[in-house]
């Protein structure tokens, strides 16, 4: 494995002049953007408003973190603390973490990558936009008029009958982000079935976008289930009908099986989206073709489709009949299956590849490495005997993390490094990026593994105060929250810097070999000047290597 220095940029003309039409100087006006049909803008739209919601969500964290340096709960209540942690798993999840690989890449990058000049529905796509703007605003309302106590979970009968806050404008909010995750996948789904570019059959498309097609299949099927489930639960609050509260005759498990019907599947919707990323960068810096790439392509859908069926594991200690558990296991150790496929095969690319460690493939790297820690400690929880004992610790708490913010956002990040110069036209800071890369890495680790051990040891999640042989762990936890939080400013600074400062990138400074690199850096309004040929292989670095 070599380190050869990084990819120079090629000898290119500088980004399109004013006098050229790109996406970005196609209209100045705030109406230009707030009524475009083009995807790239939509995209952008979603960037701004995902960063905003991420900041608002680790605002929330910091706050939690802070709170857990001293075992007192000496900075905010028990209730205050109730409604932070409720709020940041609000956010994080379904205004951040569900749309930010699919609204804000894919919207960008499914087009470019088909050949295809924009979304089969340009009128929904900004549809879509809008209805997440609007439920992002009603859970915003529910914070300022006081918050929700209920976890984001929304755990019934509490949640229906005894929580004095605002879940209904809280709940009304995740129900309209729900339709907008499904007008996304239903756009997506539509456009990879008709708008492929001539000779681009289903396997010489990206693994990018056939990650996205599974993801927009989880959408669709998923999402409903999640609105019909918060529906019934705000008819048993406003009305007292009873569906899950046991004195009205309702089940609370019921409320649980349907919830994590959508949820788990939920996690891949988190999760294949990065799998995607970390297969366009890996064979990009490896200079080698994708390893097993069928494979890869089947062990996508394979995920999509086991992961409906893994739910229970999260109700183990619910109640529910040991064989039901036992199945339950057996299925979430089988759903492990294509997640180490995919780890192999980004294995066997790396092998004997000219690899170079600019900033997205640390970013890349950085996910396979935590997204392995984050499955292998979910199989400890998919063991029966394991899962009893570290149920609602912070076992819990370090495993979803590992896998949704070491996997996710170390692959969202990679992503925007990645495609930066398409979509900005310019160049980041390459000392900067690689710094933030292994910051947020270093930090993340610092901020989440001691919480394995904490977990293990017995400390419960969601308790603003515990006991004090607990607290030099918490302390290198919060400790490490804050290097994580340096990182996360880093790109955000110099990212905004380069948008208006940076060196020109030109058309394909990393020499990939997608279609979405064979137009001008940023593209023009119609993607391409002249009609890409779809039938090359998308991954072909054989070239590079000679």
């Amino acid at each position: 494995m070599s380190t050869i220095p990084g990819p120079a940029a090629p000898a290119s003309p500088l980004p399109a002049s004013p006098a050229v039409r790109t996406y970005l100087n196609a209209g100045h006006t705030l109406r230009s953007w707030l009524l475009t049909r083009d995807h790239k803008r939509i995209a952008i739209l979603y960037a701004l408003s995902i960063t905003a919601f991420f900041v608002l969500g680790g605002c929330a964290a910091a706050l939690m973190r802070l709170e857990l340096v001293t075992p007192q709960g000496d900075l905010v209540s028990a209730d205050t603390y109730n409604k932070l942690f409720t709020a940041h798993g609000v956010i994080m999840v379904w205004m951040f973490l569900i749309p930010s690989i699919p609204s804000v890449l894919g919207n960008f990058l499914v087009p470019l990558m088909l050949g295809a000049e924009d979304l089969a529905f340009p009128r929904l796509n900004l549809m879509s936009w809008y209805l997440y703007v609007i439920g992002g605003c009603f859970t915003l309302a529910a914070l300022v008029l006081g918050g929700v106590d209920t976890g984001w979970t929304f755990y019934t009968p509490f949640s229906s009958m005894f929580s004095h806050s605002h879940v209904i404008v809280t709940l009304f909010g995740v129900f309209i982000v729900g339709f907008s995750s499904i007008l996304t996948g239903l756009n997506f789904i539509v456009t990879v079935h008709t708008m492929r570019a001539p000779g681009m059959g289903w396997f010489r498309m990206p693994l990018f976008v056939w990650a996205l097609y599974a993801t927009s299949i989880i959408l669709v099927l998923a999402t409903p289930v999640l609105a019909v489930t918060l529906l019934l639960l705000a008819a048993e609050r406003l009305f007292g009908i009873g569906f899950f509260d046991p004195a009205l005759g309702g089940d609370p498990l019921l409320f649980q099986h349907l919830f994590w019907f959508y949820s788990h599947p939920a996690v891949y919707i988190m999760v294949l989206p990065a799998m995607g990323v970390a297969s366009e960068i890996i064979p990009c810096f490896a200079r080698k073709r994708v390893f097993g790439y069928r494979t890869m392509a089947y062990a996508i859908l394979g995920i999509a489709v086991i992961g409906f069926l893994v739910w229970g594991h999260h109700m183990f200690v619910s109640g529910q009949s040991v064989y039901a558990n036992m199945t339950f296991s057996i299925l979430s150790f089988l759903v492990a299956v294509p997640s180490a496929i995919k780890v192999f095969n980004w294995t066997a690319t790396l092998y004997k590849g000219s690899i170079t460690f600019e900033a997205p493939m640390l970013y890349a790297l950085g996910f396979v490495g935590l997204f392995m820690v984050g499955g292998l400690t979910g199989l400890f929880l998919a063991t029966l005997a394991i899962d009893v004992h570290v149920t609602d610790t912070y076992f819990v708490v370090a495993h979803f993390h590992y896998i949704m913010v070491g996997g996710a956002v170390m692959a969202y990040l990679g992503a925007v490094h990645f495609w930066w110069p398409k979509i900005s036209g310019r160049r980041y800071p390459e000392t900067l990026g690689r710094i933030a890369a292994l910051t947020i890495f270093i930090g993340f680790n610092l901020t989440f593994f001691p919480q394995y051990i904490l977990g293990y040891e017995g400390m419960p999640r969601r308790y603003h105060a515990y006991p004090p042989e607990f607290q030099a762990l918490n302390v290198v936890s919060s400790l490490g929250a804050a290097v994580l939080a340096i990182g996360y400013v880093l790109p955000l600074c110099y990212l905004l810097w380069s948008w208006f400062r940076g060196e020109p990138a030109g058309p394909n400074p990393w020499r990939a070999t997608g279609l979405e690199w064979q137009t001008r850096s940023p593209p023009p309004t119609q993607n391409f000047d002249t009609p890409p040929d779809g039938g090359h292989d998308p991954y072909d670095y054989s070239r590079g290597n000679e």
